[in-house]
């Protein structure tokens, strides 16, 4: 029940113009100009935008793989260790950041299937 740095790059690069920024101690992803996550290689934890209420519900559900980072411009932002999330449930989390940043005209152009 663990997601590996390589599960976590092969998410994040399926999605549409997503960029990547390394800095000193973690990685910045954005779409478009907008950060929707944060990597950190060290912790192998991955930090990603949510509604607050998505913020609340995981770290309520799960408080040893969730916890809440911050909050900022109406969302609430969580930390996810790797390892104790699934590639699949990580990937649905991944897109919903990603969908909270992009823009409509990008997002409209996301297949149904992978709403």
């Amino acid at each position: 029940m663990a997601t590996s740095e390589k599960q976590l790059r092969k998410i994040v690069d399926a999605l549409a113009e997503v960029k990547r920024t390394s800095g000193s101690s973690y990685d910045s992803l954005k779409v478009r100009g907008k950060v929707f996550a944060y990597f950190w290689p060290r912790t192998q934890t991955v930090g990603l935008k949510q509604t607050l209420s998505e913020q609340l519900a995981l770290v309520a559900e799960r408080p040893d793989v969730f916890e809440v980072q911050f909050t900022a411009g109406g969302f609430g932002w969580v930390v996810v260790y790797l390892e104790g999330i699934e590639a699949d449930e990580l990937a649905e989390l991944v897109f919903e950041a990603w969908r909270l940043s992009a823009p409509e005209d990008l997002v409209a152009q996301v297949p149904d299937l992978a709403r």
